[in-house]
């Protein structure tokens, strides 16, 4: 029977291919998850808002509402589960689109169903360290600042001087981790592992487009360089 989930987790599918949707939907019940399967972004966002869901599996290629709208709309709402995104294969594209609107990981098409349920269960062992409210700003104690930036790990918030930025919950455990340790060099493997867990293989482009992504949204608040790139290395983020 493989890994078995304490809680049960309940998990939306979705996925305009039957076959697909049909096999992942059954691996996930065979590992102890409550599956919800549909067919596309209009069904999904429906079921979404009607009962709540410890993770989203996304395919982003889906005719009406494709993957990528429905991870935008969730966000705008407020939703802050945690989205697997699927993309086709050639996707650079997507992957940009699908991190933009919010999704947590994303896994190309074709995958192996042991790597998509490693992926899951990293994203759900951090849903489980995450309050769902948006507690009241963490007390003073529990800030880290350098320069004009300063997070808050336990409302989960981020400002930059006084415009705070919108984060996934990939980008902000990235943040968070990076700041912690301050002018440390952290090598891809250490990030990739605590960021996306042990038993997923250490994807050094996944991990690059969500610094890349990190950077993009500091930059637009007006923020300079903070993470800086130590080639062949890792990343570290260094006063400027």
């Amino acid at each position: 029977m493989g890994h078995h989930v304490d809680v049960v987790n309940r998990v939306l599918v979705v996925d305009d291919d039957r076959a697909v949707r049909e096999s992942l939907a059954r691996a996930l019940e065979l590992e102890g998850y409550d599956v919800v399967a549909v067919a596309d972004g209009v069904q999904a966002l429906a079921r979404a808002r009607r009962g709540s869901f410890s993770a989203l599996v996304v395919d982003v290629m889906m005719p009406y509402v494709d993957g990528v709208g429905v991870c935008r709309v969730l966000r705008a709402d407020g939703d802050r589960t945690p989205v697997l995104m699927l993309t086709a294969r050639a996707g650079t594209r997507d992957r940009i689109a699908g991190l933009d609107a919010g999704a947590d990981d994303y896994l190309p098409k074709p995958f192996e169903i042991p790597e998509l349920l490693a992926r899951l269960r990293a994203l759900l062992r951090r849903g489980d360290l995450t309050p769902d409210v948006d507690e009241p700003v963490a007390r003073a104690g529990d800030v880290l600042r350098i320069a004009s930036l300063l997070v808050a790990p336990a409302a989960r918030r981020v400002w930059w001087a006084d415009e705070e930025l919108r984060l996934s919950r990939t980008e902000f455990d990235l943040l968070e981790l990076l700041v912690r340790n301050e002018g440390i060099v952290l090598d891809h493997a250490a990030v990739y592992r605590r960021i996306w867990g042990h038993d997923v293989g250490v994807d050094a482009k996944n991990l690059a487009s969500y610094v890349g992504y990190l950077r993009r949204k500091l930059a637009d608040a007006g923020a300079p360089d903070l993470i800086h790139t130590v080639r062949g290395v890792g990343y570290a983020v260094r006063r400027p």
